[in-house]
């Protein structure tokens, strides 16, 4: 079952402004994105989501300034040893 996001804006805006495709797709797509950096949702659940490709989700991470990786200290440390063998 899907769930529904409700916002509210001033009266002045008109239906037309409110239900404009761009509005709506950049909307859902901020909220995507945010999930995805708090962690709440993985990469693969932004593609499905966002119905794009990897490619363009890195894109939408770099727009966003969300990291592609996000490792933990101890393991950028690991990772560090490893490389210096």
């Amino acid at each position: 079952m899907l769930k529904k996001l409700v916002l509210e804006f001033p009266e002045e805006l008109s239906d037309e402004d409110l239900h404009d495709k761009e509005v709506i797709t950049k909307g859902r797509e901020g909220v995507i994105m945010t999930l995805l950096h708090k962690g709440k949702i993985s990469q693969g659940k932004a593609v499905e989501m966002l119905n794009i490709d990897r490619y363009k989700l890195f894109d939408l991470m770099a727009k966003y300034n969300i990291a592609t990786a996000d490792f933990s200290a101890n393991e950028l440390e690991r990772q560090r040893q490893d490389a210096h063998k």
